[in-house]
C-alpha cells in the first residue's frame, strides 16, 4: 500500500558504482523516474578519486581504475556510454600498443603488447624451446576469448553454442592450469601468460581458460586510461541521470530494502524514513545484500545457502604516492609494472588462501601522471603519481582488526592496527622501488588503503574491489541476476554474471537494465541505438570537474 504524502520513484538505485550508474542512466532515459542512493559523499564506487592537499601541493588518486582495455570505438565501455549519449563527453587516451603492462619476474621482463597477432610471437620468442606448445595455446585462449565473446554479445543463439563456439565447449570452463598442462608449458611461460592475474585475483588452479583468455583479449584492442581519472567517467553518468530526469544522492545509506506481500516495496534509509518503489536494484555488495539489505528469510532457503557459500576475491593493499620529480621527463614509459617475485604463482595464492603473505608476492605499480599527463589535478607540475598495491589475504587478523567496518567495528585509531599498516607499507613501496630505485628519495606524499579501508567506504564484504571469486564454479550463470526470486528486486555489479572491472561491471548495469525494462537492450544499443534526448545533456564545459559534479 503506497501511503499519501511518502516519496515515490519508479526504481531505486542503491550503491553508485559504474554497474549501478550505468543501470540508473539507462532507465531514466527510457522513462523510468530513478533514484540513486549513495552512503559515500561521492558517487562512483571504485571508480571515484579521492583528493589530497598539503603545502599549497595537490594530488587526486584513482581508487580502482588503473586501466581499461576495449575502449576503441566498438568496445564495450564506448558502446554503454554511446547509447545514452555519452560517447563524446569521455576520452580514452591510448598506453603503450607496444608495452601496456610489463611484466618482471627474476631474470626476466616481459612487455605485453595490445596485438593478439604480436603478443603470441613475442612469447614464441622469449621462449623458442616451448614454440609449439606454446602458440597452441595461445590460440586456444584466443579462440576461446572470441568465441565466448560472441556468445556473451548475444550474436547466435545458446542452442548453436557447440557449433558456434567449440573452442570455448572443450576449454572455456577448465581450469587454466589443465591447458598448461595439456601442452606441456614451463613454469616460467606459464607465468608469463597469468602476468597480469592480479587484477582479478583468483588461483591458477581455479581460474576458468575464458576469465584468463578474456582478460588478455580485452586488452589486445589496446590499453587506455580516461582523461580526468576514472570519475570522469561516473561523472558522465550522473550527469545523464540528472538530465534525464533522475537523481543521484549521496551521503543516503539505505538500511534496508523493504519485501511486502513477496515482492519489493521500496527502501528504508539510513538516516530514517522510506521511498516507495516497485523496483529496487542492488548494486550493493552481493552477501550484504541478501543477509542484510534484504534478509535471507525472503529468499529459498537454497539461495541464502548458495549466497553464503560464495568465495570473496582476495583483496588488495594499496599505497598512495606523490613523487617530487617527473617521470615522464626521466624516459619512463607509459606502461604498468606487474612485479613477480617468482614463477611459482600457484604457490603464491596457495600462501594468500592459507593467510599468509607469500614469499614471492604480486607487486602492480602504474603511475597516472604517465596516463594522462593534462590532467589539472593528479600532481603538481614536476611532480608524479604513483600508485602501488599487492594482493593480501582476506582474514583481517593480518590487521589486528576482530570487525569489520561495515559491521560497526572500530580500527582505524587502533595503535595495533596502525603499526601494521605502515610497516606494510614501506613493504609495498619496497616494490616500487625495484622499478624506480631510489623512490623513497623523492616521496612528498603517502597514504595507505587496507581491505578494512575498502570495506568502509564501499560495504564489501572481506574488503575486495572484485566481488566474488570469479573462479570456476562461481562464474556467468553460476552468479545470481541480474533478476531475482523476489519479483521487483534485480542485481548488478561486480558480483553479477557480467563480472568485475569496468567493462563488465558497466555491461551488466545495461543488461540489469534491460531485464528491468523487459528489453534487450544490449543488443540495440550495440546495434547504435541512442536512448534519451541528447539535447537535455548540460553543454560542455571546459572548467567540468567530474569530482565536485559526483557529489
Amino acid at each position: 500500500m503506497v501511503e499519501v504524502g511518502r516519496e515515490q520513484w519508479d526504481a531505486v538505485v542503491v550503491g553508485s558504482g559504474l554497474g549501478g550508474l550505468a543501470c540508473a542512466a539507462y532507465l531514466c532515459a527510457a522513462g523510468k523516474r530513478t533514484l540513486v542512493l549513495e552512503a559515500h559523499y561521492v558517487a562512483g564506487g571504485n571508480s571515484q578519486v579521492f583528493r589530497r592537499t598539503r603545502g599549497g601541493r595537490s594530488y587526486e588518486f584513482d581508487v580502482g581504475v588503473h586501466y581499461i582495455g576495449d575502449c576503441g570505438a566498438q568496445g564495450m565501455i564506448p558502446t554503454v556510454l554511446r547509447g545514452v549519449g555519452l560517447a563524446e563527453r569521455v576520452v580514452f587516451r591510448p598506453m603503450d600498443p607496444d608495452g601496456y603492462s610489463t611484466l618482471l619476474f627474476p631474470g626476466l621482463t616481459f612487455r605485453v603488447p595490445s596485438s593478439w597477432d604480436r603478443y603470441r610471437a613475442r612469447l614464441l620468442e622469449t621462449f623458442p624451446d616451448e614454440a609449439s606448445g606454446l602458440g597452441q595455446v595461445v590460440d586456444i585462449m584466443r579462440s576461446v576469448a572470441q568465441e565466448g565473446g560472441r556468445f556473451q554479445n548475444r550474436e547466435f543463439e545458446p542452442q548453436d553454442l557447440a557449433a558456434e563456439a567449440p573452442t570455448f565447449i572443450q576449454w572455456g570452463l577448465r581450469p587454466i592450469t589443465e591447458l598448461f598442462q595439456e601442452y606441456k608449458l614451463s613454469e616460467q611461460a606459464s607465468a608469463v601468460l597469468l602476468g597480469e592475474s592480479g587484477t582479478y585475483a583468483t588461483r591458477p588452479s581455479r581460474t576458468p581458460v575464458v576469465m584468463q583468455s578474456g582478460l588478455t583479449d580485452h586488452y589486445m584492442r589496446g590499453s587506455f586510461y580516461p582523461q580526468g581519472g576514472g570519475q570522469v567517467i561516473a561523472g558522465r553518468l550522473v550527469e545523464a541521470i540528472r538530465a534525464y530526469g533522475g537523481e543521484v544522492r549521496t551521503r543516503a545509506p539505505v538500511a534496508r530494502i523493504r519485501v511486502e506481500n513477496g515482492r519489493v516495496a521500496g527502501v528504508v534509509l539510513g538516516k530514517g524514513g522510506e521511498i516507495d518503489a516497485p523496483v529496487v536494484v542492488s548494486n550493493a555488495d552481493l552477501k550484504r545484500t541478501v543477509r542484510d539489505l534484504v534478509g535471507e528469510e525472503h529468499f529459498s532457503p537454497e539461495t541464502a545457502e548458495r549466497v553464503r557459500a560464495f568465495r570473496m576475491a582476495l583483496p588488495l593493499f594499496v599505497v598512495y604516492l606523490g613523487l617530487d620529480i617527473d617521470l615522464a621527463e626521466r624516459g619512463v614509459p607509459n606502461t604498468n609494472y606487474h612485479i613477480w617475485g617468482g614463477y611459482d604463482i600457484e604457490g603464491a595464492y596457495a600462501q594468500l588462501d592459507e593467510g599468509k603473505i607469500p614469499d614471492n608476492d604480486w607487486g602492480f605499480v602504474t603511475v597516472s601522471t604517465l596516463k594522462d599527463p593534462v590532467s589539472p589535478h593528479l600532481a603538481p607540475k614536476g611532480c608524479s603519481n604513483v600508485q602501488v598495491m599487492t594482493l593480501v589475504p582476506l582474514d583481517y587478523g593480518l590487521w589486528h582488526v576482530e570487525k569489520g567496518p561495515a559491521d560497526g567495528g572500530r580500527y582505524h585509531r587502533d595503535p595495533e592496527y596502525r603499526r601494521e599498516k605502515a610497516a606494510f607499507t614501506e613493504r609495498v613501496i619496497g616494490i616500487a622501488d625495484r622499478v624506480f630505485p631510489g623512490i623513497r628519495d623523492h616521496i612528498d606524499w603517502k597514504e595507505a588503503a587496507t581491505p578494512v579501508t575498502q570495506e568502509r567506504f564501499a560495504r564489501s564484504t572481506g574488503g575486495t574491489s572484485y566481488g566474488i571469486e570469479l573462479s570456476c564454479d562461481q562464474i556467468g550463470p553460476l552468479r545470481l541476476g541480474p533478476e531475482t526470486e523476489i519479483p521487483g528486486l534485480y542485481l548488478c555489479g561486480a558480483s553479477s554474471p557480467s563480472g568485475h572491472g569496468i567493462g563488465g561491471v558497466m555491461r551488466g548495469g545495461l543488461i540489469t537494465a534491460g531485464a528491468v525494462l523487459e528489453t534487450d537492450l544490449l543488443s540495440l544499443v550495440r546495434s547504435g541505438e541512442v536512448f534519451g534526448d541528447r539535447e537535455q545533456l548540460p553543454p560542455l564545459r571546459d572548467d567540468w570537474d567530474p569530482w565536485r559534479d559526483s557529489h
